[in-house]
């Protein structure tokens, strides 16, 4: 395993030049210091573990920008599918009432699956969702979509090899 790039000069130079800056503008985003200081945080680290020369970065304000954009992209979807999730909770019947450490294993569950599909074309997520979660045979699958069946085949197939895939990249990870 090769080391990263970055210098731990280039990048102490780099925090003390941009982090505040980085910081007011993910508090206007976020309206939520807290968080805006937790992202701040995060890109710095991801700059941190980047195989990318920082000698090399012309615009560090866009490059760090890019970064922060993709975490706050990656940290508003996680909530929309934890809102989802507990309002999915709030609407099941009582017996079917997971404890705390229940719901942390099934949210991260659920997070890891939309994760292990983000390279998945629209359809074959929606596929994917119709069976596990809605419980749908490939023919109602395959109305709903305009598809063959044939075709919900393989998008299932398609859903459940990015599963297993991401599977293995954790575990060896």
């Amino acid at each position: 395993m090769s080391s990263p790039v970055v210098s731990p000069d280039a990048l102490a130079s780099l925090f003390r030049e941009h982090h505040r800056w980085l910081l007011a503008r993910l508090s206007r985003q976020m309206r939520c210091r807290w968080d805006a200081e937790d992202l701040t945080a995060e890109t710095f680290t991801q700059v941190a573990a980047s195989r990318t020369p920082l000698a090399s970065i012309v615009e560090p304000r866009a490059f760090l920008t890019t970064i922060a954009k993709r975490l706050l992209f990656h940290l508003r979807r996680r909530r929309d599918l934890e809102q989802a999730w507990l309002e999915q909770l709030r609407h099941s019947p009582e017996a079917f009432s997971p404890s705390p450490e229940e719901r942390a294993l099934l949210l991260e569950t659920v997070l890891l699956v939309d994760r292990a599909m983000q390279g998945l074309p629209a359809a074959a997520r929606a596929a994917f969702l119709y069976s596990q979660l809605d419980g749908l045979g490939h023919d109602e699958i395959a109305r709903r979509l305009g598809v063959s069946v044939r075709t919900v085949g393989r998008y299932l197939r398609q859903a459940w090899q990015c599963c297993l895939e991401d599977l293995r990249e954790a575990a060896t990870g």
